[in-house]
This record gives structure tokens, sequence and C-alpha cells, in this order.
């Protein structure tokens, strides 16, 4: 893949061959798949297409456009970066650069707040949830496309985070019931919730420089630093909390590999009751930490 060579005149299985083998040379993980969708995306071509129009041929245009997103790829830029949009939750979400890729491990936040809220209906209608630091959107939305009596807050201190948010609500149909507001933490919120929900930053400062590149060098750092131990955007969220949270409403937290009690004991020390066991992700690994308010 060179300038002079380059993709034009060849047909599209030859590019999709041909891509694959300088992205699994630039030794990321899944080089096919990726070839597929930097395909697919340029020639606005599903998968299945792919493989029927296997002999049709690329224009120039089109070579040179799919050269320039092979380039970004090869940088190891995130491909949902480069196409702009990920899944999350089975909803498409449109990504800005002020926002996290989300990813498949955040869906086990959504699962745990779905089986909380779901255990309170129908003593509480509508519910109101909070999605702090909500970055796209993800977690609030697939929430929101689950529970249609919910109404939802999403807060983040990068405005154009919020914009994307509130472009994503708009075209899943979900800004009617949805408002994004600009603060640090909770600072934005008015009144109680039955459900808070995050994914805060949660790397140690020191672990920055440590991080895959697609994410070190293309997420932005505040989304990502939780200060020398981890665990800062955890004890504001611990602390603030209670007072916006419905007796028996619930915080819930995504938290890193090895983070669980620490945080556990965060939210004890700040009153809330934890739920065990943790949840787990597909590995095994706790992922999720529920902290409730007692009802007194």
């Amino acid at each position: 893949m060179t300038a002079k060579s380059g993709f034009a005149g060849l047909t599209i299985d030859a590019v999709r061959r041909e891509l694959s083998r300088t992205l699994r040379g630039a030794g990321l993980e899944t080089p096919e798949l990726d070839a597929r969708l930097l395909v697919g995306s340029v020639l606005n071509l599903d998968l299945t297409a792919i493989v029927t129009k296997a002999d049709a041929v690329l224009s120039d245009r089109e070579a040179t456009t799919l050269e320039s997103l092979a380039r970004r790829r090869v940088a190891h830029e995130p491909l949902a970066r480069i196409l702009g949009e990920k899944e999350f939750w089975g909803l498409h979400l449109k990504l800005s650069p002020d926002t996290l890729v989300p990813r498949p491990d955040t869906e086990v936040v959504v699962e745990a707040a779905l089986d909380f809220v779901r255990a309170l209906r129908p003593a509480r209608k509508p519910l109101r949830i909070a999605d702090i630091g909500t970055g796209s959107g993800a977690i609030l939305l697939a929430l929101l496309s689950e529970l249609p009596d919910a109404f939802g807050v999403g807060t983040d201190i990068a405005a154009a985070a919020l914009a994307a948010a509130a472009a994503n609500a708009q075209l899943l149909g979900l800004s009617g019931r949805t408002t994004f507001v600009a603060g640090d933490y909770l600072s934005a919120l008015e009144g109680t919730f039955d459900v808070i929900v995050s994914n805060p930053p949660y790397i140690r400062t020191p672990d920055l420089v440590s991080l895959a590149p697609e994410i070190r060098e293309y997420e932005r750092r505040g989304a990502l630093d939780g200060g020398p131990d981890g665990l800062k955007a955890y004890r504001a969220l611990s602390s603030e909390s209670p007072a916006h949270l419905q007796p028996g409403g619930a915080l819930i937290v995504e938290v890193g590999y090895d983070q669980a009690d620490d945080v556990a004991r965060i939210m004890e020390a700040a009153g809330l009751e934890i739920r065990r066991p943790f949840r787990l992700n597909l590995a095994g690994i706790p992922r999720v930490v529920e902290g409730r308010k007692t009802v007194r």
C-alpha cells in the first residue's frame, strides 16, 4: 500500500486482501475485520455486499480515500474513530474526539442498572437516571432504550462530549427523555434519582504511558486519568451521590480490573450499602460496584 502502487484499478477482493496484509504487518489484532469494515465504509457496502461484489474495481477516488483511512489505522487510530461511530448495546453511536470509544465491558454497567431499576418497578414511575461523565451518552441511552418510562440526565465537563451525546439521543429518538448538562461530577444535578451510573476515569496516572496506543494517543486524557491511585473519581461520586439518591437508590459504577474492593470501601465510608458479589465481566473480573442508599 504505497503511493506508487495504490489501490486504484484493483478489485474489491484484491484490495481487501492487500489491506489485511498491511494491517497485520502493523501488528493490529483484527486485520481482516478491520480491512472489511474500512472497505465497506469507503464503498458504502455491508459485509455481504463486499463478498458479492468482490470483482468490482475501485475508482481512483475510492482508492485514494481508502489509502488515507488505512494510514490512520496503521498509526493505531481506533477503527471506531476512523469510522466515526461505535455500536453499543445494539445502538449505533456517533463519536467525537471528546468522547471515549464505548467498550463491551461497559455493557455490564447497563446490565446491573437494568436489574436494579426493574426490581423497583412498578413502585417508582417515572424512573430518574443520572449518568455522570456521559461521553457519547452510551450508558444512559442504552438504559433509556430499555426503559420507556425513564427520564435521564447526562453530565460531562466537556461541551463537545455533551453535544455528541445530545446528537445521539436525537438520532435514537430519545431526546424527549434526556437532558445533558455541563458540570464536574454531580455538581450540575438537581433533585434526586433512582439510580446514578458512571464509567469514570480510573487509570492510575503513572499507568497512562503504558496504555495501548489506540487509547493513549487517541482518547481524551481527562476521561482516563483517575489520579495517582486511580480512585479520585470514586471518592467524589461516593461523597456526592447520597444527596442525589432516593432512599433505596443506587450508585452503580464501572471499575478497573483490580479496584472493586477499594471502591467498595470508599462507598461504604460514604454511607452506601454495598451489593455483593460484584458483577463480573465475561473474563470473570469484577467490573461493577453497586452501592445503595439505605432506606431509613
